[in-house]
């Protein structure tokens, strides 16, 4: 019989041992364990026909037509299995941990392999994720306009001992219309919150979690409530850099994409713009004047931003002037103000 883990305890032996998700592509697409392997028993159209078998025909009838789809499978998946093995060992798990991770659980163990399934599946790992939320997360809120340079703090800190949690970095986004140029297709709001999960789980919350101050958003990745609002009530220290110090990062961290795509960012806040500005940083993207496609594009995010920190309770910002961008020199600012 395959030992049964809860959701703590798959994760833990998740350290060692392979987990193969036994789910159809499409769940495994949408949000996974991070790390899973994709070990389909069905593929998705071969899982829409099962479940509506099931519901029209009925049980014994699903099972039949599930072993016609699976027959021809079993001793290549066996094969493959031993391969990822850890010392002959193997974690299965489906959504429910229900007839899919049992039936591959019983093959692989017929086959000599030892097996680990996750009790509840998908779902019950999917609880522990959110429930990480509801507890009390030691925050401290990296804050300032865009441009200032948060996202390359965050390594620095790292580097010095500091506990942090890369929001954007997770989400594959910057936080704006530009944020996504660059990076990999973005996850969904689901497995964004699976991976946050994965960092905080590895965290000492006896000790402050540095995070980027963020809207709600992150590109099309959607903060759910209970994590956001921690972000929010956590203090913050901002840092306050003038536009003089800003405009040529943004410029080197942007100047270099193609100008379409560039055009394709500024179409999304036009009307945010205004008319007559999206018209004028039009004019400058196509005269390849970047600065000035910044110096308007600041104007938007500044005020934003400034109206979303004013929301904030006043006592909990510490606001710093800071002259640079060098995320050298900003960190060791940052933490001698921060302490």
């Amino acid at each position: 019989m395959p030992e049964k883990l809860s959701p703590s305890d798959f994760l833990e032996a998740a350290k060692i041992y392979p987990v193969l998700d036994v789910r159809s592509p499409g769940e495994y697409t949408r949000a996974r364990i991070p790390g899973a392997i994709s070990f389909p028993i069905f593929d998705d159209a071969q899982r829409a026909a099962v479940g509506t078998c099931y519901k029209q025909k009925g049980k014994d009838q699903a099972i039949e037509l599930g072993l016609e789809y699976v027959g021809p499978q079993l001793a290549k998946w066996v094969k493959k299995a031993k391969k990822l093995a850890v010392d002959n060992t193997v974690l299965v798990h489906c959504w429910r941990g229900g007839m899919r991770s049992g039936s591959m659980a019983w093959l692989f163990e017929t086959a000599g392999l030892k097996v680990k399934i996750l009790v509840g599946g998908y779902k019950a790992y999917r609880n522990e994720v959110l429930a990480i939320f509801d507890r009390p997360i030691p925050f401290r809120v990296l804050g300032g306009k865009t441009g200032s340079g948060k996202t390359e703090i965050l390594p620095e800190l790292a580097k010095r001992g500091h506990q942090v949690l890369d929001l954007e970095g997770l989400a594959h986004h910057r936080g704006s219309a530009f944020g996504h140029l660059g990076l990999a297709e973005q996850p969904t709001s689901e497995h964004f919150e699976n991976e946050v999960h994965r960092v905080l789980s590895g965290l000492d919350y006896s000790r402050e979690i540095w995070v980027e101050d963020e809207s709600r958003h992150i590109g099309q990745v959607f903060m759910g409530a209970p994590l956001y609002n921690q972000l929010r009530a956590a203090p913050v220290v901002f840092l306050d850099i003038e536009p003089v110090y800003r405009l040529p990062h943004l410029v080197n961290v942007y100047a270099s994409y193609p100008k379409e795509d560039l055009a394709k960012a500024l179409g999304k806040i036009k009307k945010r713009l205004g008319l007559d500005r999206y018209a004028t940083a039009m004019e400058a993207l196509d005269a390849g004047d970047f600065s000035l496609v910044a110096e308007i594009t600041l104007h938007y995010y500044d005020k934003a931003y400034m109206y979303g920190l004013e929301l904030r309770d006043e006592a909990q910002i510490t606001r710093i002037e800071v002259h640079t961008l060098d995320p050298i020199e900003q960190t060791e600012i940052l933490l001698q103000h921060a302490t």
